[in-house]
């Protein structure tokens, strides 16, 4: 197949371009920098100089393609309201215009399962649980209104298909874990209720894997979960993921209400201020890290024949090598 991938050089796309070039597809992906251009093309795909927001960067790009693989996003739980609208919302509108434009017959939106974040818990959730009236952030706001999009846009002659994961990690994450290590040295993490609660997750050859069987199997118009499986406690899962890195967490703690509350206050101060800085706390973050977040991948798993290959033992056993290594 011949693909076009939007966010090649970031932690999604990079696996996702690798895992294409291997099995001998023809590739191509949009880079807004020279270094993301540089990323790109030792990985083995043409690089397409442009902005998520090129018109014609998207069709040049497009051009001659048989489907579109569309990570690209501003993914963090604070920053520029302009900056998730013109990318996330905005960049997506273009996008789905240059598929149209070039006769793509197969679009594959990159989404979260954050877009669903209003500050309560989310147990055993599946494609069924509705969007929140009120999302909590930008980031679940602008990705939710991205989905609308993409599902507006489903057509016999465009089939468009949603994944959503909740914590993807793994190797090759030059993003969240690195942050996450920071946080932890700088002494800025802190437990919200402790953290005993239980989460899904999905490693990275397994949100690579979905993509991959939703190129050749996926339906238009449909929207799949995908997981690592059965649930972990959350406190659990960080503890180990920070040990492969060689780092202790602290036991810091905060109640919920009193984390959110913290949040609220931040926010507020840094936006009355006008302050350069991001909040210690976001109420997106804590909304994301408070309640238990366990989701239902069954669908991908019967529709898709998705089995998650990669389990979080031997994702966890990969990272303490590859650290090992440096």
């Amino acid at each position: 197949m011949r693909i076009f991938v939007t966010g090649g050089s970031g932690y999604i796309g990079r696996n996702v371009i690798r895992a294409l070039v291997k099995r001998g597809d023809t590739v191509r992906a949009l880079a807004r920098s020279l270094q993301s251009g540089e990323i790109i093309e030792k990985l083995g795909a043409e690089v397409i100089a442009g902005d998520i927001t090129n018109a014609v960067a998207l069709r040049k790009g497009m051009r001659d393609c048989d489907a579109v693989i569309h990570c690209a996003g501003v993914m963090a739980t604070w920053g520029n309201p302009l900056d998730f609208h013109r990318v996330n919302v905005d960049g997506t509108r273009q996008v789905i215009l240059a598929c149209q434009a070039t006769g793509i017959s197969r679009l594959i939106f990159i989404s979260s399962s954050a877009v669903i974040a209003d500050g309560k818990p989310k147990i055993h959730i599946d494609e069924s649980i509705p969007y929140p009236n009120k999302p909590i952030g930008l980031y679940p706001l602008t990705k939710g209104l991205a989905e609308r999009q993409v599902q507006a846009a489903n057509r016999d002659s465009l089939q468009t298909i949603i994944l959503r994961a909740r914590l993807v990690w793994g190797r090759d994450d030059t993003a969240w874990l690195p942050q996450l290590v920071q946080q932890v040295q700088a002494g800025r993490w802190v437990w919200v209720n402790k953290g005993h609660h239980l989460i899904s997750t999905c490693h990275i050859d397994n949100m690579v894997e979905a993509i991959l069987l939703s190129l050749d199997k996926g339906q238009g118009g449909q929207l799949y979960y995908v997981t690592d499986g059965a649930p972990v406690e959350f406190r659990n899962f960080i503890v180990n993921l920070l040990k492969t890195q060689n780092v202790t967490m602290p036991e810091r703690n905060l109640p919920g209400w009193l984390a959110m509350w913290v949040a609220r206050l931040s926010e507020f101060v840094v936006r009355r201020f006008n302050l350069d800085i991001e909040p210690p706390l976001t109420r997106t973050a804590v909304a994301l890290a408070r309640h238990e977040w366990t989701i239902n991948d069954q669908k991908a798993r019967d529709t898709l024949m998705y089995h998650g290959k990669m389990t979080r033992e031997d994702g966890m056993a990969d990272l303490a090598r590859r650290k090992r290594r440096l």
